[in-house]
């Protein structure tokens, strides 16, 4: 839990490099389910924040790397990842990406319409990830699943 506390507070570093391996770390919890549930949504809202107020890229991609970790292990769901969607517009190609694979990871049919949009973007990469996170949507849908956390 130590570690937890000691990398949230390195996500205010000053030094982007202590931030991008605080972000790693972070992943690196989540990855391993080493949180609980109240703590895994903590570290992914801390995550979530950086990602769309960060100035460095690479750190923001860390972040969006270590959102990606926790769908592996914890039911998230769309409201805490949804600022995200509001940053896409201003998002490097590599974090669009990233953030259309977690509002897939979603499963939540709300997340269907921040999807569609960029199922025309002009790079291919991310028009097929944006087919992924629709198509997974949908096959929850489809199986009558729904996901609530």
């Amino acid at each position: 839990m130590n570690d937890m506390f000691e990398a949230l507070e390195a996500l205010t570093d000053r030094d982007p490099d202590r931030r991008d391996v605080a972000a790693d770390l972070l992943g690196d919890l989540l990855r391993g389910a080493a949180l609980d549930a109240d703590c895994a949504r903590m570290v992914v809202g801390r995550l979530v924040s950086v990602a769309v107020n960060g100035p460095v890229t690479t750190v923001r991609e860390s972040a969006l790397n270590s959102i990606s970790e926790a769908f592996d292990h914890y039911r998230l769901p769309l409201t805490l990842v949804e600022p995200l969607a509001a940053a896409m517009p201003t998002m490097e190609r590599e974090l669009v990406v990233h953030t259309l694979y977690i509002l897939g990871a979603t499963r939540d049919p709300q997340a269907q319409p921040l999807i569609e949009s960029f199922l025309h973007h002009p790079d291919p990469e991310v028009r097929e990830e944006a087919r992924l996170a629709a198509a997974e949507i949908t096959a929850v849908e489809s199986e009558g699943l729904t996901h609530k956390s």
